[in-house]
């Protein structure tokens, strides 16, 4: 189904509920986008204050990142990674 065979609601109509529904909408996005704004601000607070205690960023985020990912995929990425570096004499 692509966009232009999508349903749309009728803004217009029923004493402007679906207006009201898409308003709702609206500011609980803008809502969530304020609460994820915060939340930015506190992680790059916690990026400094660990800095600032001598901990390596880059590091810190490559693990982050890491640790996200299912043990088999990471285990995978560093088979070829392992791979790549011994075929460029770099291990």
């Amino acid at each position: 189904m692509n966009a232009h065979s999508m349903p749309e609601a009728d803004i217009s109509g029923a004493g402007g509920v679906a207006a009201e529904e898409l308003k709702q909408f609206i500011e609980r996005i803008e809502r969530l986008e304020e609460e994820k704004a915060g939340i930015a601000g506190d992680i790059k607070d916690v990026m400094a204050e660990l800095k600032g205690r001598g901990f390596d960023v880059k590091a810190v985020r490559t693990i982050l990142r890491l640790r996200k990912q299912d043990h088999s995929e990471r285990q995978e990425q560093e088979a070829i990674l392992e791979l790549y570096m011994q075929a460029l004499g770099m291990s």
